[in-house]
C-alpha cells in the first residue's frame, strides 16, 4: 500500500494540544499560537489545550510530558524556541522525549523556508518526532514561519503521521 492509501485512511480529525513557548507573550500577543490553532481548525482538527509557557527547560518539559500523557490528545505542536539564542531549548527539550526523531520534517521545512528567505533559513532548528503513540511538532515562534510550516507540511500530513504512529 502506498502513501496515498494510507493518506485516505489515516483519521481526517485530529486532537491537537498548542503551545506556545515564550517570555514575552501572553494570549492578546500570541499572533503564531492563534495562527496554528485556526489552521487547526480551518483543517478540521480540534484544539484539546492552549497553553503560554515561558522559556525554561523544566517547565517545558513538564507540560509536554502532561499533555503527551494525557488520553485527550493526539498531537502536540509547538511554537517558539527553536532558534540559536541561549534561551532556546524547545529542540532540546523535545529531544529529550522523542522516541523517534522525524529528521525530514526539519530538513524539508528549512528547505522550503530557504526558498521563501535564503540562507537564514539554516538559522531554524524546528523538529518533529514521535512520543509514544502520539506527534510532538516544533516549530519557529515567528508568524511567517508559523503559516508555511502549518500549510505546507503539517495540515497535509499530521493525519497520515499519526496513522503511521499508530498503525500494527
Amino acid at each position: 500500500m502506498g502513501h496515498h492509501e494510507h493518506e485516505k485512511l489515516a483519521t481526517a480529525s485530529l486532537r491537537v494540544g498548542v503551545m506556545t513557548f515564550s517570555d514575552t507573550r501572553d494570549e492578546s500577543s500570541d499572533k503564531s499560537g492563534a495562527i496554528v490553532k485556526d489552521m487547526l481548525l480551518a483543517g478540521g482538527h480540534t484544539i484539546a489545550g492552549y497553553r503560554i509557557l515561558r522559556e525554561d527547560s523544566e517547565l517545558m518539559r513538564q507540560a509536554l510530558r502532561e499533555w503527551l500523557a494525557a488520553p485527550e490528545f493526539d498531537a502536540v505542536i509547538t511554537n517558539g524556541g527553536t532558534g540559536l539564542t541561549a534561551r532556546d531549548g524547545t529542540v532540546e527539550v523535545a529531544r529529550s522525549l522523542f522516541n523517534k526523531e522525524m529528521e525530514g520534517f526539519g530538513e524539508l521545512f528549512r528547505w522550503i523556508s530557504f526558498q521563501q528567505i535564503g540562507a537564514a533559513a539554516m538559522l531554524s532548528r524546528a523538529c518533529a518526532g514521535v512520543v509514544g503513540d502520539k506527534m510532538l511538532i516544533c516549530i519557529p515562534g515567528s508568524s511567517k514561519a508559523v503559516k508555511l510550516a502549518m500549510s505546507r507540511l503539517i495540515i497535509p500530513q499530521l493525519p497520515h503521521m499519526l496513522w503511521e504512529v499508530r498503525r500494527q
